[in-house]
């Protein structure tokens, strides 16, 4: 007898980066010192505060035990004030917010907690792809819609209504987005919000990337009636350079946050209490602390700039988030020549714009999260002038 995989395993395959940095890791471990530009994985270090916190909570001897699944008071009412003092939206801390591992698992509690087998998700293309593959996991139907440069990748509502959405249980937005780095605005929000209301579709907003190179901050529930219909999941992993720290959460009506639970509490425990106690401190950081982890990003942003130049690719200087999003040559048959051509001849790593979707397939992305010196040697490396 010869044990097989169960079926939903025929529906996903492994996730993109995890199979590519192994081949990374493969080139570097024959010498071949790639430079990865690839993930956005923050190589900057919390605040100060934060890690001060994290290390005297720890020390306590009373900390190390399990913790609640909706996570500490502490947490929950500072996401509460961040969520009032950044995006002007009112959340009860004890209804409202469910602290998470991090958004990727909130990404499939969510598509649990509301979708059954053979309903449909409608998911961004391009698009993160977990939006995809958690789906397929649930057994869901996949309707793609389409995000087009010429609308700002914004969601076309008139092709939206054509379609059939009688079994659409959610559709799933990201703004600003990822990877194209266009923001969303409140007109934009507002339709989406009349567009769930009416098909009754949960809207669930995924919005990770609001403090990085961004002055105009915006959420979905900052909408009158949002939180009947949306969902918001946010993290820290960007904002606050803890992406180790898998510190999420998501904020919705007192109903929806409950069913989500029912999935989550048997599924995980609670996070440490420390790490918990010191991402609330580091929600209090100040203005300043953000725009010097911004200052930073804007140096790096010109020099990602610079690559695309070299690479005669196009792009927009007002995106925003911790990527440069760039329209690729025609002399390339897709984004995944040109990303093979610089990894294969001058060692360098960066994301095709086909993983998000057939819509991104003419598209390359430059992630921010390397030094300086690292994005001037991939320069070098590939205008070929001498390292």
């Amino acid at each position: 007898m010869k044990i097989k995989p169960a079926n939903r395993l025929n529906s996903v395959s492994e996730y993109y980066f995890s199979q590519k940095l192994r081949e990374v890791a493969e080139m570097n471990a024959a010498g071949k010192n790639v430079i990865n530009l690839g993930i956005g994985n923050p190589d900057l270090p919390p605040s100060d505060e934060t890690i001060k916190t994290l290390a005297e909570e720890a020390k306590k001897p009373d900390v190390h035990g399990y913790q609640s699944y909706v996570g500490i008071p502490e947490l929950r009412k500072a996401f509460a004030a961040w969520y009032a003092k950044w995006y002007g939206v009112e959340l009860n801390p004890a209804s409202e917010i469910q602290p998470l591992i991090g958004s990727k698992e909130g990404i499939l509690h969510i598509t649990l907690a509301f979708v059954n087998p053979g309903e449909s998700v409608l998911v961004p293309n391009p698009g993160y792809p977990t939006y995809t593959s958690a789906s397929r996991l649930c057994e869901a139907n996949i309707i793609a819609y389409d995000l087009d440069e010429a609308n700002n990748w914004q969601p076309d509502f008139v092709a939206l209504e054509q379609m059939d959405l009688s079994q659409v249980k959610l559709m799933w937005v990201n703004y600003p987005n990822m990877p194209t780095g266009a923001n969303g605005n409140p007109e934009l929000f507002e339709k989406l919000v009349a567009f769930g209301k009416k098909h009754q579709i949960v809207i669930c907003n995924d919005n990770p990337y609001s403090f990085i190179l961004n002055d105009d901050k915006y959420s979905i529930l900052a909408v009158e009636g949002a939180k009947d219909i949306c969902i918001e999941l946010n993290s820290m992993s960007k904002s606050h350079n803890m992406a180790g720290w898998r510190m999420a959460m998501l904020a919705s009506n007192a109903e929806f946050i409950q069913w989500i639970l029912k999935v989550k509490s048997n599924v995980d425990s609670g996070m440490f209490r420390p790490m918990m106690v010191a991402a609330a401190k580091a929600l209090e950081n100040s203005p300043e602390w953000h725009q010097q982890m911004n200052d930073v990003y804007r140096n790096r942003r010109e020099l990602a700039f610079q690559i695309m130049d070299a690479l005669a690719c196009k792009y927009d200087k007002n995106q925003v988030g911790m990527f440069v999003w760039a329209k690729i040559p025609e002399k390339y048959t897709d984004s995944g020549q040109l990303a093979d051509e610089i990894l294969y001849g001058k060692n360098v790593f960066i994301t095709p714009g086909l993983i998000f979707g057939d819509k991104g397939n003419r598209f390359i992305r430059i992630s921010l999260c390397s030094p300086e010196n690292q994005l001037m040697l991939a320069l070098k490396r590939i205008t070929d002038v001498q390292e």
